[in-house]
């Protein structure tokens, strides 16, 4: 069992354990970092926790220490520099013709590395341009292709419920969101209902899934025929918070009836 606090490395970088040792930390601080060459920064997102062994996916790397107002500075310094690095790579894409859109990039903390962000209907040969930007800028160069919904949770936005996107804010997967869930909520199969900034369906979809999925369970489905002490009548509704079924009577007329 280790004791792990979960980081968000650089701005849009990938959600990891790792070690606090004996850093004292709370979420939202900034952390220097072990990275697999030399050092990086990340932010702070949840308090110290204990996994086991089996839910470790890579080795665990140490948090260095909590930022300081040197490595703030530092982080500050590349934070503005990279609106300059991504102006020379936008034109060096339109120079070599490249189907590609350049959506953010990010220095490593000490800028031996810069990692480029984009997307593309299909597969970018981009060789030429890394030796391009080698040369420019005297760093390792990597350029990550990414999908629509890794493109929301770099450039961030609020989603239907006003609040900003879950993506951009604490999720470390994205996790299957499938239709069925939808289905099974009784949402309305609507894409503009149902689907995020990113163009698929919104990641809530499968929060509340497997709860909504227990209490259908033991209902009748829409369009089944009933017997109620009114009589029988065909089901037109299902409330599986209220766990009961709206039945529509010969006459015309509505019941509720209910489960236990």
């Amino acid at each position: 069992m280790y004791e792990v606090i979960q980081v968000r490395l650089r701005e849009a970088g990938k959600i990891t354990y790792f070690s606090p040792g004996s850093a004292h930390l709370k979420a939202g601080d900034l952390v220097i970092v072990e990275a697999d060459r030399g050092l990086d920064y990340g932010q702070v997102l949840s308090e110290s926790e204990a996994i086991m062994d089996a839910d470790l996916e890579e080795p665990l790397k140490r948090i260095v220490r909590k930022a300081n107002p040197w490595d703030t500075h530092q982080i500050e310094k590349n934070k503005n520099k990279i609106k300059e690095v991504i102006t020379t790579c936008s034109r060096k894409i339109q120079e070599r013709k490249l189907s590609m859109k350049l959506i953010d990039a990010e220095f490593s903390f000490d800028r031996s590395k810069i990692i480029f962000y984009f997307t593309a209907d299909g597969r970018v040969d981009f060789r030429d341009l890394v030796k391009d930007l080698a040369n420019v800028f005297k760093a390792r160069i990597e350029l990550k292709q990414i999908g629509v919904r890794d493109e929301a949770k770099i450039l961030g936005g609020l989603g239907p419920c006003g609040r900003a996107l879950c993506c951009a804010t604490y999720l470390k997967d994205f996790e299957p969101v499938t239709i069925k869930m939808a289905k099974e909520q009784n949402l309305p199969l609507n894409p503009t209902k149902i689907s995020g900034l990113c163009g698929r369906l919104m990641c809530c979809l499968g929060y509340e899934y497997k709860t909504y999925k227990d209490l259908m369970k033991g209902l009748p489905k829409e369009g089944e025929t009933l017997k109620t002490e009114k009589g029988p009548g065909k089901v037109v509704s299902v409330n599986a918070i209220k766990r009961s079924v709206n039945v529509e009577l010969a006459d015309g007329s509505q019941t509720e009836v209910k489960y236990t």
